[in-house]
Order: C-alpha cells, then sequence, then structure tokens
C-alpha cells in the first residue's frame, strides 16, 4: 500500500512540473502585466515589437463608409478603376479618408491591374464571393498600392550619434545638437558600417562560387524611421526602439528630419478572393502578386486570399511601413519551384505586422529580404507543405519577431554562405518566440548582436554552415512558456489591447 502510495504521489508531482509555467531569463511579466528586460552586459535587451502595423497598433484599423458601389460585368476593370482615379481626386475627410469603394459579389476579369496611388482609399469586397481574377500574362501585382517619391533628408538637420554605443532595445540617443528637433518630427537614425564591421562578420571572406559578392561596407548604409517622442538637453527619444547596436569600431550614426512628400497612407484592400490565371503549375509568365504595397505608412491588407499566384500574397516593399497585414491566405502558387519565387508573404518595410495568415505551397512563407531595418513582427501563423524555410532570408535583416509560427518545415537564422549571391548573415536580432517546426537552425553572428530561439517546439539543427556561434537558445521543446505570445504580451505593457 505505501509503494502504491508513494507511485501515485510520484505521478502526481510529474504531473504538475510537466505543465508547469517558466519565464525567459530575457524578460520577465510583472504581475501588472509590465515586462523586465534583463540586459546582457553592454545593456542589450530583446526589443520592444508591439508598436508595429497600422498606426503602431494604437488604433483599431476603421470601417471606412462606401461612398461607391460596382457590380460584375464586361466593363468592370475600367469601372473599378475609374472609381478610384476619381476619388483620388477628392479631398479627403478630417479623418484622413476619401472613402470605400465596394466591388458586389462576382467574378471581375482583370486584364492588367488595379492601381491604387493616393490616400484614404479603401477597395473592400464581400469576401471570397468577390472574386478578382488576373488574367493574360505577365509578371504584375493584381492589386499595386504604390505612392511616389523618396526619403528626402531635411537640410540643417543632421546632427552626430555622440554615444559610443546604443544597446538593442534602447529608446533613447545622444547626439551632438537636438536643437533642430522637437517632439512629434519623423527622423532618420542613420547607421554606416564600417570596413571592420564586414571583416569581423567575416563577410569579406564568404567561399566563393560564381557570381559571388563579398560585401561591401557602403552597401549597408541602414535608414531606421522613427518619431521623436521627447528631448532632454541633447538625447532623443524615439517611438521605436533600436533594433541593431550603434557601436563606434562598427558603423557611423547620425540623425536627421526627413520629408516623403509622394507617400501616401490610410489605404485599405479587404474582403477579396484574388486569383491568377495559369497555364500550367510551373507556368511564371503570370500575374505575380496579388497585393503589393510600397511607398506607404499607415495602411492594411485583410480578409484577402490569394490563389495560383507565383510570388505572394502580400509583397510590401522596402518603403512601405506601419502595414498590417490579418487574417489573408496563400494556397497553391504556381511557378518552378526555385529562387525568387513562392515568397508567400513578403516584408522588406519597417514597421509591419503579419497576423493569423495562414499559406500553402509556399517556399519562403514569413520572409524578410536583405537590409531591412524593423522592428517587423509575424504573429500566430501557419505554413503547411513547405517547400523552403521561414526566416530573414539573406544580407542582415535586423530586428523581427517570429512569434507563434507554426510550419511543417523549418525556421532558420543562420549563416547563408554563398548561396544566392553571397546571403551570408541572414538578420540579426530576431526572436524566435513559442514556434512549431519540423526543425530550426538559430546562430549568433561572429559580431554585432544576437538571435534567441526561446519555448521552440521542434528540433534544433546545425543549419547549413557548421561552426558557427549558436544563438540564444531556451525552453527547447518545454511546454508552459509564459507569456504565450511576447507581441501581444507587450502590447498590453503598454496597455493596449491586442486586436
Amino acid at each position: 500500500m505505501r509503494t502504491g502510495l508513494l507511485l501515485l504521489l510520484s505521478l502526481a508531482v510529474v504531473s504538475f512540473s510537466s505543465t508547469d509555467s517558466w519565464q525567459s531569463k530575457y524578460l520577465e511579466v510583472n504581475s501588472d502585466g509590465t515586462i523586465r528586460y534583463n540586459a546582457d552586459a553592454q545593456g542589450n535587451t530583446i526589443p520592444d515589437f508591439s508598436k508595429v502595423g497600422y498606426r503602431t497598433g494604437n488604433v483599431p484599423i476603421p470601417d471606412v463608409p462606401v461612398v461607391q458601389t460596382i457590380s460584375p460585368g464586361p466593363h468592370a476593370e475600367g469601372a473599378i478603376q475609374q472609381a478610384i482615379d476619381a476619388l483620388a481626386k477628392k479631398a479627403p475627410g478630417k479623418n484622413g479618408f476619401r472613402g470605400a469603394i465596394l466591388l458586389k459579389k462576382g467574378t471581375y476579369p482583370i486584364q492588367n491591374n488595379i492601381k491604387i496611388n493616393a490616400s484614404g482609399i479603401v477597395l473592400r469586397g464581400e469576401g471570397n464571393d468577390t472574386r478578382l481574377i488576373a488574367e493574360g500574362t505577365g509578371r504584375r501585382a493584381l492589386i499595386d498600392v504604390s505612392g511616389t517619391g523618396a526619403i528626402e533628408e531635411i537640410k540643417g538637420t543632421r546632427t552626430a550619434v555622440t554615444a559610443a554605443y546604443v544597446p538593442v532595445g534602447a529608446h533613447a540617443l545622444q547626439v551632438a545638437a537636438a536643437a533642430a528637433f522637437k517632439p512629434g518630427d519623423a527622423i532618420i537614425l542613420q547607421w554606416q558600417a564600417l570596413p571592420k564591421w564586414i571583416e569581423d562578420l567575416k563577410m569579406n571572406q564568404i567561399v566563393e562560387r560564381p557570381g559571388t559578392k563579398q560585401w561591401q561596407a557602403a552597401e549597408y548604409d541602414f535608414k531606421f524611421q522613427r518619431t521623436i517622442t521627447k528631448i532632454e538637453g541633447n538625447t532623443l527619444f524615439i517611438d521605436n526602439p533600436i533594433v541593431m547596436a550603434i557601436d563606434a569600431p562598427y558603423n557611423t550614426a547620425r540623425v536627421y528630419k526627413y520629408r516623403f512628400e509622394g507617400r501616401i497612407s490610410q489605404v485599405g484592400v479587404e474582403n477579396l478572393s484574388c486569383v491568377s490565371a495559369y497555364t500550367s503549375d510551373t507556368a511564371e509568365d503570370h500575374s505575380w502578386d496579388a497585393v503589393a504595397f510600397n511607398k506607404i505608412e499607415n495602411g492594411w491588407v485583410r480578409n484577402v486570399s490569394a490563389t495560383y499566384f507565383a510570388y505572394s500574397c502580400v509583397n510590401l516593399g522596402s518603403l512601405s511601413r506601419n502595414i498590417s497585414v490579418l487574417n489573408c491566405t496563400s494556397s497553391d502558387l504556381k511557378s518552378i519551384i526555385t529562387g525568387g519565387r513562392r515568397y508567400s508573404f513578403g516584408n522588406n518595410g519597417q514597421m509591419n505586422l503579419v497576423m493569423n495568415c495562414t499559406a500553402r505551397d509556399g517556399r519562403h512563407d514569413y520572409v524578410t529580404g536583405a537590409r531591412v531595418c524593423g522592428p517587423n513582427v509575424f504573429y500566430n501563423c501557419t505554413a503547411t507543405r513547405t517547400h523552403a524555410d521561414i526566416g530573414p532570408h539573406h544580407r542582415w535583416a535586423m530586428g523581427t519577431l517570429y512569434d507563434n509560427i507554426t510550419t511543417d518545415g523549418e525556421i532558420n537564422i543562420q549563416d547563408r554562405g554563398n548561396w544566392g549571391s553571397g546571403h551570408g548573415w541572414a538578420g540579426v536580432n530576431q526572436v524566435v518566440w513559442h514556434c512549431t517546426a519540423k526543425k530550426a537552425t538559430v546562430q549568433n553572428p561572429w559580431a554585432s548582436g544576437k538571435n534567441y530561439c526561446i519555448g521552440l517546439q521542434g528540433q534544433k539543427s546545425t543549419g547549413r554552415l557548421a561552426g558557427r556561434p549558436d544563438g540564444e537558445w531556451e525552453g527547447q521543446n518545454k511546454k508552459g512558456l509564459e507569456p504565450a505570445s511576447l507581441y501581444t504580451a507587450q502590447l498590453k505593457a503598454r496597455g493596449m489591447v491586442p486586436r
């Protein structure tokens, strides 16, 4: 009897322990919901990723009133574009919107594409019953949303960052002179690589093969877009954190105000089914993206499905920022299965959020490209029937959170070596939080940052190139990670409700 009782008590302890919650050593959630970040010896912490997406997550995406309704018909493509162009000529309301164009249920053949190049316009369908068909040939986006122009430095505002080291996670910058700035100013934090950075990363030693390009310091000129929230003396406080440490031997850093006169904002694409015509499973002369955004801030794509495209459901360009991509689906892509295809949800911009999305039959389903400045978030997304990995793709993406991503393939953050034309280190200050994958590689670069893998459910892999420094691994295959989502915990910590 005593032996049986001890066995039952032992089993009870094991059962209790297996369901115990645990917190990461890198941060702790306090009883009031605030978060304490535990810094390393240089002051670096996991960044706050919560101020991403539409209007930094501070307001819900609005339900913009319909100002024109279009029904299917032989001239529907022209009618849609004419309605957009006419609406673009009207003055926006006080809320910044011109109105929504509603496409009624039915099928809309699109021979060219639909272009939105003015602010305040929403293109809305009635769900999967509103079907846009990209007909014919041509590698184009079915729905192309883009402003014009480029970032322009405002002369007379440039000032140097004076601190020898500014850690990842920081929200303050000491500068030589703050007189030209005020709270609310849009600024560029420019991080320019020095040759020593390339040398210490060993990206001037990539094993050569035809087409391999060694990294050059001049090509690593990062321009982080930020907003000043407060000024104290010559210290500027910024809305989003540093996601690439400023380190005097490796880079120079400066701050200046900027304008972007052609950039558009407040544009939404929602409640649509997008389909590309194709001639075979490996066809490539057909529509590339369902929706492409660039040169835009504070926009969204939600409840959009994309079927049979060659590249993506949503493709966010390098000059897109604060975009929310919500509840979208990419499936059954049609192309050769090789490089430069099937990037189901691609993000090259800053402060963007991809949430509650699904991908099937893609290659790099949730992915960033080269020199992506961050922060960015992929949250609560799934990928099945994958043909390649999830993660930063090449040449140093910075500050991305992969939170609750579930894939039947791989999640990798690694030195990709001479793949492509010399991909090298794919990313830094990347966080894989509570994800599920067949296997994962998470390595730290030789210098200049870390990568984190916390609470992964899956196998640990050595990756393509052995001998690289291991990343910051914690709690592999251990249940009970709290918070279960870093992104939603960080939202709550600043008093916001996850949407």
